[in-house]
């Protein structure tokens, strides 16, 4: 089975359902997620911090509204910020995490149900690595 799965395409394809907007612990904000943002949103980035993040350790995740979705989802619209959305909603679920615990893509499928369930480790690891390496 694996060996017809070589792409990302051929193990994810977005549904538009916006569960990977809902929950997970928060998106992770990269300093350069950060000032592409507010300048998609016309805002200054110590103002943005404030309003739209939530401190996680040493860095930043976006504020969840009360219903646990993204504070930049609508659920007419999805996500207000497509075009500059962080490099953690980018790579989605190609996570840089399962490259070290591949084992992880079966759950998250779980809540998404673009993710292809089932697939081997090695073949993971590799798809995860190259989608990095695209991104990057």
């Amino acid at each position: 089975m694996d060996a017809e799965i070589k792409t990302g395409d051929d193990i994810f394809v977005c549904q538009l359902c916006g569960e990977c907007c809902n929950g997970f612990g928060g998106t992770y904000v990269t300093h350069e997620d950060i000032i592409n943002i507010c300048r998609f949103i016309n805002s200054e980035p110590d103002t943005f911090i404030k309003k739209y993040c939530d401190p996680s350790g040493s860095r930043h995740v976006l504020t969840r509204g009360s219903a646990g979705y993204c504070v930049f989802f609508d659920k007419n619209r999805q996500c207000t910020i497509h075009p500059v959305k962080p490099y953690m909603c980018r790579a989605w679920p190609f996570i840089k995490t399962l490259i070290k615990n591949p084992e992880n893509l079966d759950i998250m499928a779980n809540s998404c149900p673009g993710i292809k369930k089932g697939v081997g480790h090695e073949t993971i690891q590799s798809i995860v690595k190259k989608e990095k390496d695209r991104l990057e």
